[in-house]
């Protein structure tokens, strides 16, 4: 199976998992899950980070080995439709594709690129899929990090370049247009919650109703553990270098994301630039939020609505989980400390 490089942060988040691991699962971004004995435990490498899945109740007859190579193919088969490291994916075919010119495309990556450009629109443009040149540009890609006086100073053209009005899907045939020939789709957060999404639209079809999933730091659990509780993963203090639960969530037939800028930054001049980029200003956020977390039903949405909520900050981003409805946790740098946040439909998530 091939892979993309490891980006800085998934690097980042690849050691914190594998510092804390459990011996099942290791989970990053949302710290740690412990299921324990009497399942089947499956990992591996996907999409330049790291997978583990857990299963309480593998179903007679289905063998373990090859449920792994099974649940191997779905991911590559998402790795070779989104990923932009790879020249012959689907879309990379998009974004090397001139302007006005609809490129086809599978159903599953129309649907992700819907599911980004809803999210999107709902988070008026603070969560991008077209964000990629700015993030490049401030030292969060590939490249080292840079002066914060060069990347400002180039954001205002590569803004030209950025927004989700310059996409356009259409369903039939499922197909992607550009209105700009400088755009560029990146779905790397999205994608990996909607390769969790289909490894749980596998479990389902094979009859396995207990098993929790983990991508990059991100989750998804339906029903009980081993030992007959629900699912627990526990939410990171948002602060660099630590290894603490700050809170512990129960999962059954939901996802949980969580979005933070202390996983990867850079400093100059007594200052944090964070790896969270506005789309909207093309700078680094600078708001005092620490980090967003996301129940959603599925890990897709989560991930993306996690994204948008950290951009928006702790006043617009709560005001918008509040009217959607949203399953959120914000916690943010008040002083020295950290403050808490949470939504209404938070709390039934919440272990006491």
């Amino acid at each position: 199976m091939a892979h993309q490089p490891l980006s800085r942060r998934d690097l980042l988040q690849t050691a914190k998992a594998l510092a804390t691991a459990a011996p099942l699962l290791g989970l990053a971004g949302c710290g740690r899950a412990r299921p324990e004995g009497g399942a089947t435990r499956l990992a591996g490498k996907t999409m330049g980070t790291t997978y583990g899945v857990v299963v309480a109740d593998l179903p007679v007859g289905v063998d373990r080995r090859a449920l792994h190579g099974d649940l191997e193919r779905v991911l590559e088969r998402v790795d070779a439709q989104m990923s932009t490291y790879r020249a012959d994916s689907e879309l990379s075919r998009f974004n090397d594709a001139p302007p006005g010119v609809w490129v086809e495309v599978s159903a599953d990556t129309l649907a992700v690129v819907e599911a980004a450009l809803e999210v999107a629109r709902l988070s008026a443009g603070a969560f991008d899929p077209t964000v990629g040149p700015l993030v490049d540009d401030w030292g969060f890609g590939p490249g080292p990090a840079v002066a914060p006086s060069t990347a400002g100073g180039r954001a205002g053209g590569l803004l030209t370049r950025v927004g989700h009005g310059l996409v356009d899907a259409r369903r039939a045939p499922p197909a992607l247009r550009k209105r700009h020939g400088e755009v560029r789709v990146d779905l790397s957060g999205i994608a990996k919650g909607f390769g969790l999404d289909r490894i749980a639209a596998h479990l389902e079809g094979i009859g396995a109703r207990r098993y929790l999933i983990e991508i990059g730091g991100e989750l998804r659990g339906r029903g009980r553990a081993p030992h007959g509780r629900p699912w627990q993963v526990g939410i990171e203090q948002p602060e660099a270098g630590a290894r603490a639960v700050r809170r512990v969530v129960r999962l059954d037939g939901g996802a949980l994301a969580t979005s933070g800028d202390y996983l990867d930054y850079f400093e100059r001049d007594d200052r944090r630039y964070s790896h969270i980029i506005d789309p909207r200003s093309g700078r680094p956020v600078d708001h005092g939020l620490a980090s967003v977390s996301v129940v959603a039903e599925t890990a897709m949405r989560a991930d993306a609505l996690a994204t948008a909520l950290m951009v928006l900050g702790p006043g617009a981003g709560l005001r918008l989980a509040q009217r959607e409805n949203l399953a959120a946790l914000f916690v943010v740098r008040e002083g020295e400390g950290l403050d808490e946040l949470r939504t209404p439909a938070f709390e039934p998530y919440l272990e006491a």
